[in-house]
């Protein structure tokens, strides 16, 4: 059973690279996990599925800090994952998530989004756009509907088959009229051959799009940047946490930390006496 694994590990490899655009040493990192798990899991062919054991492995690894073992778990997962989209029916066991501390989202400057959509298609600057003015997920858009679209209003069929509306600027309303008046599509805004664009489609793009200039940006940081944006200017943090389709509002309050950690380091460089001597 592991030489099925096997058989599916070099191909996922390969789609990380040239669909997400993961950098060499990043898929090197998932490489060695995979090659390192294999030794330990056990994989038992039940029914109709594989039965994926991880006991062993995380016995193995368990003298290892929260996050190395949440990354490497997390890895095993999107491998499962790719497998079972690939017409295999894989089941994890002892899959129980670690808990490790948040981190702050990262959102990518505006001025670095519009120096990438100077250099971006008609499709590139529409999927760049939707995600950054209405703070879509990448699943979000991948199943947009046009008759979703409205004048003034996108309806999104979020997490949970929970729907909200978001406000759609004006200019990207035209510039989603522009991209339909030049591509006839079906049902979805976004298709290739009849299809809706997959999310993998669309996280290349972006990838390919934010790489022209020096920059490694997944879709999600272009949500944050959108969350950001707002409270920044002084959104209620009640109104953007119904925007980001969060189910409780604790999960948007993770941008109002970021605030302050960029207010903490905006003092240290302009307060005299946080100031290097240099700067004096």
């Amino acid at each position: 059973m592991k030489k099925l694994l096997s058989k599916y590990k070099q191909q996922f490899l390969e789609s990380l690279e040239n669909l997400r655009g993961y950098s060499d040493l990043t898929v090197k990192s998932y490489d060695e996990t995979l090659q390192e798990s294999s030794r330990y899991i056990e994989v038992v062919q039940e029914d109709k599925h594989l039965l994926i054991n991880l006991m062993p492995y995380r016995v193995k690894i368990a003298h290892l800090n929260a996050k190395t073992i949440s990354r490497k778990l997390s890895t095993i997962r999107t491998f499962t994952e790719f497998i079972n989209d690939n017409g295999e029916v894989c089941i994890l066991k002892a899959d129980d998530t670690i808990k490790v501390a948040k981190t702050l989202p990262k959102p990518i400057p505006h001025k670095h989004i519009l120096q990438a959509l100077e250099k971006a298609n008609l499709e590139e600057t529409l999927i760049i756009t939707t995600l950054y003015t209405l703070g879509l997920r990448i699943s979000e858009l991948s199943s947009l509907k046009v008759t979703d679209i409205s004048e003034k209003w996108v309806r999104v069929l979020g997490k949970g088959n929970k729907q909200r509306d978001i406000p759609l600027l004006e200019q990207t309303k035209e510039l989603i009229d522009e991209y339909l008046s030049q591509n006839l599509v079906n049902k979805f805004l976004l298709e290739k051959n009849g299809e809706r664009l997959s999310e993998n489609s669309l996280r290349y793009i972006i990838t390919k799009v934010f790489k022209r200039v020096a920059l490694k940006v997944t879709p999600h940081q272009l949500r944050h940047s959108f969350a950001t944006g707002l409270l920044n200017n002084s959104a209620r943090i009640s109104d953007v946490s119904e925007l980001l389709g969060h189910a409780s509002m604790a999960t948007t309050q993770i941008y109002t930390k970021l605030g302050s950690a960029l207010k903490q380091q905006n003092y240290n460089k302009a307060h005299p006496l946080c100031m290097n001597e240099s700067n004096i």
